[in-house]
């Protein structure tokens, strides 16, 4: 009795284990979005751009409070040793203390807080385009590691199918060899492109592993994740008219932020040369102050005599500051902050070059894209032709063996181009989404996209 309970607990085990192991087989199914998705979500240099984001609008809230008063409050404790000796009189300063509160409220600071705020502003700004610029770097790494794995894998189904046809022609020569209908060397040339089809089969399953890994490390999975992609169905249609406008680019953004930047440069520098205006007022508590003397109490009798002194004062200040000689540095600096800004138009006036050839580089790539998926398909419809004659041909003894075994690779050839031009072209999409500053998360994944395409 015991021995049948013990089996039939490790029975139990093993039927959990194996279906703790199918589970744990099981490919996890991924849209394009999805992966989209986990690559921004568990992106470090995303959350980098966002917390430096989350700074600038803390920066701009602390330039804001520059125009408001300042309120502070202080408290001192004194013991001064010996007492102070003032006409015969003592003035001890034991315990003395002081507490207080000051308002300082700027006046004028010659345009410091105004373009300090100005400044902070356009930090927000270029903080918020880095952040969009980090998330379209994710988005196109996301893209051609979803987009490469899926021609790997179609590659590697083609290339099955294409083995099947092979297996299927070696039989077919074998029996014609062994019924002396063949010779030796057809077989011999059959199984060659056998062979060499296993090994473009290994090297095709090995590159879609390491492409799998690569999906696997961007959405943040685990490098053994089995994965199951959902659009693997690729729809193309011709483009429509499209531009290559560089004005929603971040990193065209960002070069004219930059040339505001160093204006206000400018701006910060002449207000070292004006003059500063501000108002403090204040209110100071102090006491424990004491005042030891001797006074006559009459008849010549002198008594001692003690006095503290404890009270509130206020005080209300305006301060000017007038900047004199300054041995030149102050107008220095102007003159360095305007060559700043040269420099900025100029690197904006080349970059910005550099931006609209790499959009036209990008909008070129689209539509040739799109001529060569129809050259592809062309193709491939030629070669299924010349391989269904050929092989009809051959089946009647009207064709040579080397006749189909060509007929099949070009047939090969012609479906691997058909799978680079759809995968590349969706490549192409993302490309040219990203140099015209248009890639995000919600611009549709696959060829349904609008922007793409005319009915």
């Amino acid at each position: 009795m015991r021995d049948k309970f013990f089996q039939l607990l490790l029975t139990t085990a093993i039927i959990f284990t194996q279906q703790s192991n199918l589970k744990a087989q099981e490919a996890l199914k991924l849209s394009l979005t999805s992966c989209r998705e986990m690559a921004l979500s568990q992106s470090e240099s995303l959350q980098q751009a966002e917390y430096k984001y989350q700074q600038s609008r803390l920066d701009k809230q602390i330039a804001s409070s520059a125009f408001l008063p300042k309120f502070e409050a202080s408290a001192t404790g004194t013991y001064v040793f010996p007492d102070i000796d003032m006409m015969g009189m003592e003035l001890r300063m034991r315990g003395t203390y002081m507490a207080g509160i000051t308002l300082t409220q700027p006046l004028y600071t010659g345009g410091k807080i105004m373009t300090g705020k100005k400044l902070s502003k356009l930090g927000e700004s270029i903080a918020a385009e880095q952040k969009r610029m980090t998330m379209m770097d994710v988005l196109v790494e996301t893209d051609n590691a979803y987009w490469t794995l899926i021609a790997v894998r179609q590659k590697v189904a083609m290339l099955e199918s294409y083995k099947e046809q092979m297996d299927s022609l070696f039989a077919q020569v074998k029996t014609a060899v062994e019924a002396g209908l063949g010779t030796e060397n057809e077989l011999l040339r059959a199984e060659a492109s056998r062979s060499d089809i296993l090994y473009q089969m290994q090297k095709a399953k090995n590159g879609e592993d390491l492409c799998r890994m690569s999906l696997c490390r961007i959405t943040g999975l685990d490098s053994s994740t089995e994965l199951e992609l959902t659009d693997t169905t690729i729809y193309v249609k011709e483009p429509g008219l499209l531009t290559a406008d560089i004005n929603e680019r971040p990193e065209f953004n960002l070069l004219k932020h930059q040339v505001n930047v160093t204006q206000q440069q400018i701006q910060m520098s002449r207000a070292d040369m004006l003059p500063t205006i501000g108002l403090v007022a204040g209110y100071t508590y102090y006491g424990n102050i004491k005042l030891n003397s001797l006074v006559d109490a009459g008849n010549g009798t002198m008594m001692p005599y003690s006095q503290e002194f404890r009270d509130g004062l206020g005080a209300v200040m305006l301060s000017v500051k007038i900047p004199i000689f300054e041995w030149g540095a102050n107008l220095k600096k102007v003159k360095k902050a305007k060559l700043d800004f040269k420099n900025a138009e100029l690197e904006l006036s080349r970059n910005s070059r550099l931006m609209n050839l790499e959009a036209q580089s990008a909008l070129k790539n689209i539509y040739d894209g799109y001529q060569l998926i129809q050259t592809a398909e062309i193709g491939l419809k030629q070669a299924e032709e010349n391989l269904r004659v050929t092989n009809n041909k051959y089946n009647v003894s009207m064709a040579l063996l080397t006749d189909l075994l060509d007929a099949q690779s070009q047939w090969k050839q012609a479906k691997s181009n058909l799978i680079e031009a759809q995968t590349q072209y969706k490549i192409y999409e993302t490309n040219y989404l990203r140099a015209i500053g248009k890639l995000d998360p919600t611009s549709s994944p696959n060829a349904n996209n609008n922007l793409f395409l005319t009915e």
